[in-house]
C-alpha cells in the first residue's frame, strides 16, 4: 500500500494530500457559497494540508458565521482585515482558486477527498505517537495500552462524522413500524432480554449504552440474579456476554451456572455423587451432561483476574466486542474493582466514584448495557424496611451515574418458616429504585437455594413447591 508520495526535488517521502482537491473545493466554495451546508461536516481547517488553504477556509467559516456572503471581494477584504491576504497569495491567488474549479457541483466530492487524505496523515500522527508511547518504558503498561487504543478510536469515531439532523416524516415511519412490532403477540425486546417476563415488562430488557447497578446485602443472590440473566438471555437469545468475576474464580461460576442450567443440587455439583446403575444418581448425571450440552453452545465469556481495572476491563471488552460481537457486560463485583490511578489519599468513595463514571463510559463507548453488581451498606440492617438509593455502599457517583438501579429485598418471613428452618423456595422482590427512562416498580420471583437459580412464580401450582422439591 502507498501510504507517503516521493518528493522529486528532496527525495523525501512527504505526508499524503491533494492540493487539487483542497484548490477545487476552496473555488467551489467563492463560486457556490450554498455549497458549505454540504461540506462543513465533512472537513474542517485542520483537514488542510496547505497552511494558505487552512487559513483561506477558516476565512469563509468566519465569513459564514456571520451571515455575510462569500465571494473573491469579501473573502480578500476579510483576509487583508486580518493582514493575511499577502500571507495566501494575494487576490491573485484567490482568483486562480475560482476559476481553476472544474466543477462546483462536486463540492462534496472534493470534500470527501480531502478528509480522506487528512485521515491518512492521521493514522501516520497515531503511529509516531505509538512509536512513543513504546519507547516511554517509565510509564504503567495498562495506561500506555489504553492511551494507544484510545487514539485509534478517535480517528475511527472521527471518520464515523457526527449527526444530521433527520427529516421526520420517515421517522415517524419507522416510529410506527416499531410500534406495530413490540405491540404483537412476537414482538422482540428493543433492549437485550433479561429472561424474566416480569422484569423484561418493567423495563423492555436492558437498554444498550444504560450502566445498570444491582445490588444487595451479601448473600441475598446479586450474583446468582446476574447469572441467571447472563444465562438466560445467552441461551435462548443467543446475546453474547462477558463477564467480569473479581469474588469468584472461573470455576466456581461455572458450577453456578450448571446447577442452575440443570436444576441439581448446588451441593451436589461441589462435591459430586458416587454413581450406581439404575440408581436415581444416574438422573443427575443425565441432567448435567445435558446441560453442559446445551451451555457449550451458549456465548458467555469469563475473565475472573482479580484487582481488574477499568483500563483492564476496557481493553478486554473491546476485543471481546470485536471478535465476538459483545451485547452485554457483568461485573461482579464494583467495590472489588481496582482503581487505575488511585492515590494514597483517596477515600473508598473516591475510587468508587471513578470505578462508576468508567464503567459508564465503557457502556457509552461500546453501547452496550453494563450490570454492576454492588454491596448495599449495614444501614439497611439497623434501619429496616426496604432498601434506598442512599444505602449504596461507598455510593459516591454510583447513584447518579446509573441509569438504572435495582434492589434485592426479601423479608424474614420469607427466608425462614414458622419453625425456624431456611426455605427452599424463598421469594424476594426485585425493586426498580431507578430507571432514568422508563416506570418504576417491583418484579417478583422464586429463589431456589437449592439450585441457586431465580424463577418466575408458577402460580398455576402455588403452594405446591414443597411437594415438587421432594419429587426431585
Amino acid at each position: 500500500m502507498k501510504i507517503l508520495t516521493l518528493d522529486e526535488k528532496t527525495g523525501l517521502r512527504i505526508p499524503p494530500h491533494s492540493l487539487e482537491a483542497e484548490a477545487a473545493l476552496l473555488g467551489s466554495l467563492m463560486l457556490r457559497p450554498d455549497v458549505i451546508y454540504e461540506v462543513m461536516d465533512i472537513v474542517s481547517p485542520t483537514s488542510f494540508y496547505f497552511e494558505k488553504h487552512k487559513i483561506i477556509f477558516e476565512t469563509v467559516l468566519e465569513l459564514f458565521g456571520k451571515h455575510v456572503p462569500i465571494d473573491i471581494l469579501s473573502l480578500s477584504t476579510r483576509l487583508k482585515e486580518k493582514d493575511l491576504l499577502e500571507r495566501v497569495g494575494g487576490i491573485t491567488f484567490l482568483t486562480e482558486l475560482s476559476s481553476a474549479v472544474p466543477s462546483s457541483a462536486n463540492a462534496k466530492h472534493y470534500a470527501e477527498i480531502v478528509m480522506k487524505k487528512h485521515m491518512m496523515r492521521q493514522l501516520i500522527e497515531a503511529s509516531e505517537y505509538l512509536s512513543h508511547l513504546g519507547f516511554n518504558e517509565a510509564a504503567d503498561l495498562e495506561e500506555v495500552l489504553d492511551e494507544a487504543e484510545k487514539k485509534i478510536f478517535d480517528i475511527t469515531e472521527h471518520f464515523a462524522g457526527s449527526a444530521r439532523f433527520q427529516d421526520l416524516t420517515p421517522l415517524l415511519r419507522d416510529a410506527y413500524e416499531r410500534f406495530e412490532k413490540l405491540s404483537s403477540a412476537e414482538h422482540e425486546l428493543r433492549g437485550v432480554p433479561t429472561g424474566y417476563k416480569s422484569l423484561d415488562d418493567i423495563l423492555g430488557g436492558f437498554q444498550n449504552s444504560d450502566l445498570i447497578i444491582i445490588a444487595a446485602r451479601p448473600s441475598i443472590g446479586k450474583t446468582a440474579l446476574a447469572l441467571d440473566i447472563a444465562r438466560r438471555t445467552a441461551s435462548t437469545h443467543e446475546t453474547p456476554v462477558g463477564i467480569f468475576s473479581l469474588e469468584m474464580s472461573a470455576d466456581q461460576l461455572v458450577d453456578r451456572i450448571v446447577a442452575a442450567h440443570s436444576r441439581t443440587d448446588s451441593s451436589i455439583i461441589r462435591k459430586g455423587v458416587r454413581t450406581q446403575k439404575g440408581s436415581w444418581r444416574e438422573d443427575i448425571f443425565k441432567n448435567i451432561r445435558d446441560a453442559l450440552d446445551e451451555l457449550s453452545r451458549t456465548p458467555i465469556y469469563i475473565d475472573d483476574q482479580p484487582g481488574n481495572t477499568i483500563m483492564k476491563m476496557r481493553s478486554a471488552a473491546r476485543k471481546l466486542k470485536i471478535e465476538k460481537g459483545l451485547k452485554l457486560l457483568v461485573v461482579d463485583y464494583l467495590q472489588l474493582m481496582a482503581p487505575a490511578n488511585a492515590r494514597a489519599n483517596d477515600s473508598m468513595v473516591q475510587q468508587v466514584t471513578e470505578i462508576s463514571r468508567g464503567l459508564k463510559h465503557l457502556a457509552r463507548e461500546l453501547n452496550i448495557p453494563v450490570i454492576a453488581l454492588s454491596q448495599l451498606s449495614r444501614d439497611i440492617e439497623k434501619r429496616g424496611g426496604k432498601p434506598k438509593l442512599s444505602d449504596l455502599r461507598d455510593s459516591g457517583s454510583i447513584e447518579q451515574d446509573a441509569d438504572l438501579v435495582m434492589f434485592i429485598h426479601q423479608s424474614e418471613d420469607d427466608v425462614r418458616d414458622e419453625s425456624g428452618k431456611v426455605k427452599e423456595v424463598q421469594r424476594k422482590e426485585l425493586i426498580i429504585a431507578k430507571h432514568r427512562n422508563g416506570p418504576l416498580g417491583v418484579a417478583t420471583l422464586d429463589y431456589h437455594t437449592r439450585f441457586n437459580t431465580f424463577v418466575e412464580i408458577d402460580y398455576s401450582n402455588y403452594g405446591k413447591a414443597e411437594e415438587q422439591f421432594e419429587s426431585l
